[in-house]
Order: structure tokens, then C-alpha cells, then sequence
């Protein structure tokens, strides 16, 4: 990530913008303002940082004329930083990084929220799930893995109905450490 990307990312309206805007594939300042319950201006000024920072695009192809502005997300996922892609600003990294793990635990927190609904029989509908995996592999096989997760989920968002209404948008934090931190 550049530091546009990690300064624009570090602001919590800005992160929930891009949510909206994942979820429904593009939108209007005045859609997202409406659903996040913000000013239109707000939400303008932070649609423009985030295009600057390059993490969202204009859709022209879904205006309803030529003064319409209507933005998409960028695709792809984003990695905060690594050795071959050092972030410039190691305290923005760090502070963007604890921004991601409490909107990681926000969401740990909802599922944990309706967890007793399921697992007590009273809804059979799947909104959320708990996982554990350990496996012992080297460094250069947990890469691999994490490779064919991000080609997966490639793969099966290429291979959705965006038209089919049971669609639903779906969090996904998978969360991998070693047995040495």
C-alpha cells in the first residue's frame, strides 16, 4: 500500500465508505451518505481522498447523465506492507493495522452475537462461522496457501450471479499466526 492508500484507509468513515461501495458494486455520494446517515459533503470530500489514494474508481458506465458521479471499488485486496512491499510510514502502517484488527473484532463481535441463534437450533440461516485449522507447513508453503485462498475467492466471485437476489455480502477475516508470536 502507498501512504495515500494507508492515510485514506486510517480514517473510519473512509473504511466504511469503501464497505458500501464493495457491497453495492458502485454508488453516489448521496446513496452511501443516506446509508451511513452522514452529509452528502462529507462523504463527497472522503470519495475524492479515496480516489486520490487510488482505491476507488469513477463508473461513468452507471451515471444517469454526464454530471452524475457514480464510483466502484477497485478490485483486488490490499496488503498493508511486507518486506518486498515495505510500507514508507512504519507508524501509519502499525496505526492502520490496529484500526483493522478492531474492525476484525467488530466483526468476531456480530458473529458471536448471533452464534447462540444457530448453534441453539433457533435459525437454521447461516450468517457467520467459527473456524480453526492448525497446520504445521514452512513459510514458503503457508504463502502458497494464502495464494490459493486470494485465487478462490477470485474465482468465486467471477463465477457469481450478481443478479441473483439471495446474494449476500459476506465479511471474511481469516486470521493466520505462527506458534512464535
Amino acid at each position: 500500500m502507498t501512504t495515500a492508500m494507508l492515510k485514506a484507509l486510517a480514517h473510519p468513515l473512509r473504511r466504511r465508505i469503501t464497505k458500501v461501495i464493495a457491497r453495492r458494486e458502485f454508488a453516489r455520494a448521496a446513496d452511501i451518505a443516506a446509508e451511513l446517515d452522514v452529509p452528502a459533503n462529507s462523504v463527497s470530500f472522503h470519495l475524492r481522498v479515496l480516489a486520490d489514494a487510488g482505491l476507488i474508481v469513477e463508473a461513468p458506465e452507471h451515471a444517469r447523465d454526464r454530471r452524475d458521479r457514480v464510483w466502484r471499488a477497485v478490485q483486488g485486496g490490499y496488503n498493508v506492507g511486507s518486506p518486498e512491499h515495505p510500507v514508507e510510514d512504519e507508524v501509519l502502517g502499525g496505526a492502520l493495522m490496529h484500526t483493522l484488527a478492531e474492525d476484525h473484532f467488530d466483526l468476531v463481535r456480530r458473529v458471536l452475537a448471533w452464534a447462540p441463534e444457530y448453534v441453539s437450533g433457533r435459525t437454521a440461516e447461516v450468517h457467520g462461522t467459527f473456524s480453526q485449522r492448525t497446520v504445521r507447513l514452512t513459510e514458503a508453503e503457508f504463502t502458497a496457501v494464502e495464494e490459493k485462498i486470494y485465487a478462490l475467492f477470485a474465482e468465486v466471485e467471477a463465477a457469481h450471479d450478481r443478479t441473483d437476489p439471495a446474494g449476500r455480502m459476506w465479511g471474511i477475516d481469516i486470521v493466520a499466526a505462527d506458534d512464535t508470536i
